[in-house]
């Protein structure tokens, strides 16, 4: 006999949304204050592109397309469309304002290669 504690599967769930860092909601909060709209969401995406192949975007966006993923962090919403979302699960959307580094990082771990600009992966 088996127990319902015994079938569940041990693999680790895979991550299924984006994540964006408490330093880069406070920047987005601040980004979307200056152009004082309240309907304004972090949209990011995927585009074909770029010296490695595929091309990070992200911008502000009030549409809601169909099969959007939408993700919350203190108040700021980030929205993947449906054909990003597989190549943005489990990336950290990050924000730097050092000497050696500016502005919004992402870490993919999906990327297997990406090019020395940062802004493109395959």
């Amino acid at each position: 006999m088996t127990t319902p504690a015994q079938t569940e599967s041990t693999e680790a769930q895979a991550p299924t949304s984006i994540v964006l860092t408490d330093v880069a909601a406070e920047k987005v909060k601040a980004l979307i204050e200056q152009e004082g709209r309240d309907d304004l969401r972090l949209r990011v995406a995927v585009q074909p592109g770029g010296c490695s192949g595929l091309r990070y975007q992200l911008f502000f966006d009030e549409r809601s397309l169909d099969g959007d993923v939408v993700s919350d962090f203190g108040g700021v919403e980030v929205v993947v469309d449906r054909m990003s979302a597989p190549y943005l699960a489990g990336a950290t959307i990050d924000f730097a304002d050092r000497i050696d580094a500016q502005g919004f990082t992402i870490d993919n771990p999906n990327a297997g290669n990406s090019c020395a600009c940062g802004d493109s992966f395959s």
